[in-house]
């Protein structure tokens, strides 16, 4: 992003630009290939379109380069991170996300630093292995896996966190990798890039005084094949007989329910409460320690392969990107 001189708003712009205000980016050892969206997308407008776009240029690219450095705004960046975790099928090069709180033309910004470390990231190999072959985001300082990440903070620099699994790396005076979670091939592998994303779900949250009809209206909405169930806690949700009815006949009309918490922290058990054990008896998947986001893409991305009803909540019990904890 960069401030419009006209309105003072923030506004994105192109690799060129970057270029300039980055100047160390000249330094470095190795090539470096941009591409350019145009126009540039604020990350308020990214939908699965986009996530193709970005998978396809990866596939087509991805022989002949060592790794992928994607500059991508902050308020939806966990999502694509997410996305294309499960959509780089195969993945054994890195491909890293980056971005900024401040634009990248002010004296304070982050992005310098973001985006020198990310690339740094991006190119390491060791032994002729990438460092870290997985969906990432660089920020301030850390390396997480993309689908394990939320933002958290929309005003400090260390905007995202990874509650549910450590860093993968930090930066320091030097990149310290943790190499026992990062994941690493156990034998060669071939990229494959799904490109099918089918976007027919929604999100309840609960809340305390949800009415009848709010629920209804979401679990009934036409087409709709799978529903997040924001639960609270450890997976619990209110113990009415309306709710529960309304559950089960979503339920039993094929239309999957994923139990996400609404804690940033922690995950589903719903063994634990009478609450969350009712939903389970129902048929309520549980989403273990997912994140929202992640919960997004991976229904998107288990839609579009052409999963559905019982088949679809089999498929989501499993990790598939490294996305949930299975004990």
């Amino acid at each position: 992003m960069k401030q419009n001189p006209e309105t003072g708003a923030l506004a994105p712009f192109n690799f060129e630009q970057i270029e300039q205000e980055v100047p160390e980016l000249k330094k470095f050892g190795f090539n470096l290939s941009t591409y350019s969206f145009e126009p540039p997308i604020d990350s308020s407008d990214i939908n699965p379109d986009f996530w193709r776009k970005l998978a396809a240029i990866i596939g087509d690219n991805y022989q002949s380069y060592d790794g992928f450095v994607i500059l991508h705004g902050t308020d939806t960046m966990s999502f694509t991170a997410s996305a294309l975790s499960f959509m780089l099928e195969g993945l054994s090069k890195p491909v890293v996300l980056t971005g900024s709180q401040l634009p990248i033309g002010m004296l304070r910004t982050d992005g310098k630093e973001n985006l020198i470390s990310a690339i740094e990231i991006a190119a390491s190999l060791q032994n002729g292995q990438a460092m870290v072959p997985e969906v990432t985001i660089f920020f301030e300082n850390r390396l997480y896996r993309g689908n394990r990440t939320t933002k958290h903070n929309s005003e400090h620099f260390n905007a995202f966190r990874s509650d549910n699994y450590p860093p993968l790396a930090e930066a320091g005076i030097s990149i310290k990798y943790n190499y026992p979670f990062i994941h690493y091939p156990t034998q060669e592998q071939h990229l494959i890039v799904h490109t099918q994303l089918d976007s027919s779900i929604a999100v309840l949250k609960l809340f305390p005084g949800i009415s009848e009809n709010v629920v209804e209206s979401i679990l009934t909405t036409k087409g709709v094949k799978a529903v997040i169930l924001e639960t609270y806690g450890s997976g619990n949700a209110p113990m009415q007989k309306w709710f529960l009815k309304k559950l089960e006949y979503a339920i039993n009309s094929n239309i999957v329910v994923l139990n996400v918490t609404q804690c940033k922290a922690g995950g589903v058990d719903m063994d634990k409460y009478e609450n969350g054990l009712m939903l389970k008896r129902l048929g309520v998947v549980s989403g273990h320690d997912i994140t929202y986001e992640a919960a997004v893409a991976k229904l998107m991305f288990l839609l579009g392969k052409g999963f559905y009803g019982k088949a679809l909540a089999h498929e989501l019990e499993k990790s598939i990107a490294g996305e949930i904890t299975l004990k």
